[in-house]
């Protein structure tokens, strides 16, 4: 890639608010992801009698659900994400993607 298209890429606001957005929301969900992922570590580590906990007269234990939910909330924020990639995201990308096909202004100094 040409030095002055990639310039002209980093100057273009859409790129700007893509890049912003995106690494913002990114890192939202993984410090979502590092809390419930590290608390179920951390209930593991340090309560084992809770997790082992029963739920009614069968062989099901606490821990069991809650290990679930990880696997099921991991799932979901990644729909999450991939629905807002695929509307907002996408859309920024578009816009960046239409002004960069648009021809180069021309440089001031230039041949003639």
């Amino acid at each position: 890639m040409e030095t002055s298209l990639a310039q002209r890429i980093a100057a273009h606001p859409s790129y700007r608010e893509l890049k912003a957005r995106r690494s913002s929301f990114g890192w939202w969900l993984t410090g979502a992801m590092m809390v419930v992922y590290y608390g179920f570590i951390l209930l593991v580590a340090f309560d084992k009698p809770l997790l082992a906990s029963r739920l009614g007269e069968g062989v099901m234990t606490l821990g069991m659900p809650i290990g679930l939910g990880v696997i099921v909330f991991t799932v979901v924020i990644t729909a999450i994400y991939v629905r807002r990639a695929n509307s907002e995201f996408d859309r920024l990308s578009d816009e960046v993607q239409q002004a960069m096909s648009a021809p180069a202004p021309a440089q001031k100094g230039g041949a003639r």
